[in-house]
């Protein structure tokens, strides 16, 4: 290895540590902090939205319209196989908005949400009482349960704030039963896929299907900006709202999925693969 690639490779090193330290700093600090602000507001998503051209159409009842296209990310990544009356987890559960949609409307013989974040299993614990869901502090690298214990996991634009992602990945295939299998969407930036393709090429896993849905994510949070901005709001500090309005966080995340931009957004199915061959 010569001098150039010594020196590559140490910052590369260095951006490495240094995303995951940001990581655990959101986790451990910022999520608590938001759940805290937003638990009087009854904000009960925080994921992108999703819509599809034409129109999914997803039946909402009344209390659940509100929240259609943050919903409809969660529908469409659930749905890609049936989860009638199997054992579900959801890595990464948030709020916990996603996980009583699921629980009350695809019927899942039990679903489990799990987060890192304290603040927000309280509130979800408080907030979604359903027979058969069950929240969980945990985290996503070392996961609380025992080998092949669910039939499915869930994961929504959860992962990229993972410092050990390819540990997920193995925690993942160790609590699915053979041939379970991961439903999984998220975003990463254009620099960050090849390594994200490469440790989802490595985990133990057989891809089912995957497909770029940046351009519905789009039309998703458009339809939902209102709702992203009041979460802003609500969140940043008074003397900061006028530059939070400014910048617009949101906005410039919307555009980075566009074309041309800086991120790409994806959804995946895998199957364990440690399924019995056939």
């Amino acid at each position: 290895m010569d001098l150039k690639d010594r020196v590559r490779e140490s910052r590369d090193r260095m951006i490495k540590n240094q995303n995951e330290k940001l990581a655990q700093y959101v986790q451990k600090f910022i999520y608590p902090y938001a759940t805290r602000k937003l638990e009087a507001e009854d904000v009960v998503f925080l994921n992108y939205g999703y819509e599809d051209d034409p129109a999914m159409g997803v039946p909402l009842s009344d209390s659940d319209e509100r929240n259609r296209y943050f919903i409809q990310l969660y529908h469409a990544t659930a749905t890609q196989v049936d989860i009638q009356g199997k054992r579900v987890l959801e890595v990464g559960c948030g709020h916990g908005g996603g996980a009583s949609y699921l629980a009350r409307t695809l019927h899942p013989a039990t679903y489990t949400g799990l987060d890192l974040n304290p603040s927000a299993i309280a509130f979800c614990q408080k907030r979604h009482k359903l027979k058969d869901l069950d929240f969980v502090e945990g985290t996503a690298e070392d996961l609380p349960f025992a080998d092949n214990t669910f039939d499915a996991l869930i994961n929504v634009e959860s992962s990229h704030l993972y410092p050990q992602f390819e540990r997920f990945l193995t925690e993942v295939s160790r609590v699915l039963r053979p041939g379970g299998h991961f439903l999984y969407t998220d975003a990463r930036l254009l620099g960050d896929i090849p390594a994200w393709e490469e440790a989802l090429a490595d985990a133990p896993l057989r891809l089912v299907s995957q497909r770029t849905i940046s351009a519905a994510v789009v039309r998703g949070m458009e339809k939902s900006m209102h709702q992203w901005q009041y979460v802003i709001d609500q969140v940043a500090p008074r003397p900061l709202r006028g530059l939070t309005r400014r910048f617009s966080p949101a906005r410039k995340a919307c555009e980075s999925l566009r074309p041309g931009g800086t991120s790409e957004y994806r959804m995946y199915c895998f199957q364990n693969s440690a399924a019995p061959s056939n």
